[in-house]
C-alpha cells in the first residue's frame, strides 16, 4: 500500500510538472494540422511539446517521434544552461523560448567576426533580462522648451572663460528630479517577490553616455540638491571619464531613474528599455520648431519629443500620463527650473 501511495504521489508530481510546463497549453487546431501521425501527436501531447514549434525531419517534412524527443531535449538543455548562471543571451530559463539558430553566413559571401566588448556583453545581458521580465509600455509626450533653450543660449553667450557649458540635458535632469519627488512611485523598485515597493528618499539620475566601447550610465547623485552650473560641471567631468573608461563601478550604480537622450543625433521618438531594477526611463529626441496654436494664432515653438517607458507592474497608464503632463509643464517654465 505504501509502495502504491509513493508511486501515485510521484505520478501526480510528474503530471503537475507537465501541466505547468511552458508548452502545456497547446492549441488543438495547431496539433491537428501538424504533419505527424496520431501516435506522434499523442506522444507530443504527453510531453507537453508544441508541434507548431517542431520542424519535421521525416518524408515531406513529417514530424517523427525522434523530432519530438530532440525538441524536448534541446529546450531543457537551454533552460538548464541559463538556470545555472550561464551567459546565454538567446534563451531564457523557464519560459520555453528557443534560441536563434546558428547560421553559417560565410555561405553567402565574405564575412568578418568582431568580438563584442565587455561593456557590450554586460549591456546585452541586462537589457535582455529586463525585456523578458518587465511588462514595458512607452508613453509619448511633447514639451515646449522654447523659453528653456533661449535661456540656455543666453547663459552660453554671457559665460566667462572656464565656466562649465550648460546643456539642455542639465535642465532635463532638474525637471526629472522635481518629478521624482512629486511622484514617489517613479522613484521606487519592486521587491523580487513582487510583494512591495522600495520607495527611495534620494534622487540620483543616470545618464546614458555613448562611448566607443559601448553604452555606459554614470549616475549623478542628489540632483535635487544641486544647481544648474554644478550639474553642468559634473556632467562634463563624468562624460569625459566615461569616454576614457575611468568611471568607477560605484559611479554607475544606485540610480533612481535614467535618461537616454538622442537629441544630439536625431529621431522623433523611440522606446528606451527600462534599466531594471528602476521602474521607468525617460527618452529624449531632437527638438524641432513647430507651429503651435495659442488660442488666436499659430506661433513657432521649439517642441521636444519625450518618451517614458515604464514597468506596468508598478506604474499604470494614468500614472504615466500625469507624470509626463507635469514634466512637460515643468520643463516649459524656466522660472521653476532655476528656483
Amino acid at each position: 500500500m505504501a509502495s502504491y501511495s509513493a508511486h501515485s504521489t510521484a505520478g501526480q508530481s510528474i503530471a503537475a510538472k507537465v501541466a505547468n510546463s511552458p508548452t502545456a497549453r497547446l492549441d488543438d487546431a495547431v496539433v491537428r494540422k501538424a504533419h505527424a501521425s496520431p501516435a506522434v501527436r499523442r506522444f507530443a501531447r504527453e510531453l507537453g511539446a508544441d508541434l507548431g514549434l517542431i520542424t519535421g525531419s521525416g518524408r515531406k517534412g513529417r514530424i517523427t517521434r525522434e523530432d519530438v524527443t530532440a525538441f524536448i531535449r534541446d529546450t531543457m538543455t537551454n533552460v538548464a544552461a541559463v538556470g545555472s548562471g550561464g551567459s546565454v543571451v538567446g534563451v531564457t530559463g523557464g519560459m520555453g523560448i528557443l534560441p536563434i539558430p546558428e547560421v553559417d553566413f560565410s555561405k553567402f559571401g565574405d564575412i568578418e567576426r568582431v568580438e563584442m566588448g565587455r561593456i557590450n556583453k554586460l549591456s546585452a545581458g541586462n537589457l535582455h533580462r529586463a525585456w523578458l521580465n518587465l511588462p514595458m509600455v512607452t508613453h509619448h509626450e511633447e514639451a515646449d522648451i522654447t523659453e528653456m533653450e533661449a535661456f540656455r543660449k543666453e547663459l552660453k553667450e554671457n559665460a566667462s572663460e572656464g565656466e562649465p557649458r550648460v546643456t539642455g540635458l542639465t535642465f532635463q535632469m532638474k525637471a526629472l528630479a522635481r518629478m521624482l519627488k512629486a511622484f514617489p512611485k517613479f522613484n521606487s523598485s519592486l521587491t523580487p517577490d513582487g510583494e512591495a515597493l522600495i520607495i527611495k528618499k534620494y534622487v540620483h539620475i543616470g545618464i546614458a553616455v555613448d562611448t566607443p566601447a559601448g553604452l555606459v550610465v554614470p549616475v549623478f547623485r542628489d540632483v535635487d540638491r544641486k544647481g544648474i552650473f554644478e550639474l553642468a560641471e559634473e556632467m562634463a567631468d563624468m562624460s569625459r571619464r566615461a569616454r576614457e573608461k575611468k568611471l568607477k563601478p560605484a559611479e554607475m550604480q544606485g540610480a533612481s531613474m535614467t535618461i537616454s537622450s538622442l537629441g544630439g543625433i536625431g529621431g522623433s521618438a523611440f522606446t528606451p528599455i527600462v534599466n531594471a531594477p528602476e521602474v521607468a526611463i525617460l527618452g529624449i529626441t531632437r527638438a524641432l520648431m513647430q507651429p503651435v496654436w495659442n488660442g488666436s494664432e499659430f506661433t513657432p515653438r521649439l517642441m521636444c519629443p519625450l518618451d517614458l517607458t515604464y514597468d506596468h507592474r508598478v506604474i499604470d497608464g494614468a500614472d504615466a500620463a500625469r507624470f509626463m503632463a507635469a514634466y512637460a509643464r515643468e520643463i516649459s517654465d524656466i522660472r521653476r527650473l532655476i528656483l
